[in-house]
């Protein structure tokens, strides 16, 4: 069984998150600096970009620090 993929374009994704589009183009732009790269978050197919919505939720909470990390 093959499951779905949650694939929004760029724009969609936008209009549903809290986040502007510019702030993920420009993510998408540094995606092999930020880590999106590693973690799936873009799907390209032909010129189109996608963001994979389940890998995208993985990588902000991935980018969260705890306490402890912020003190030290």
């Amino acid at each position: 069984m093959v499951m779905a993929r949650a694939l929004k374009t760029v724009s969609a994704f936008a209009d549903g998150s809290p986040f502007s589009e510019a702030q993920v183009r420009w993510w998408i732009f540094n995606e092999k600096t930020n880590g999106m790269s590693d973690n799936g978050v873009i799907v390209r197919i032909g010129k189109r970009v996608y963001i994979d919505t389940d890998a995208f939720d993985r990588w902000v909470d991935s980018q969260q620090q705890t306490r402890r990390e912020v003190a030290v």
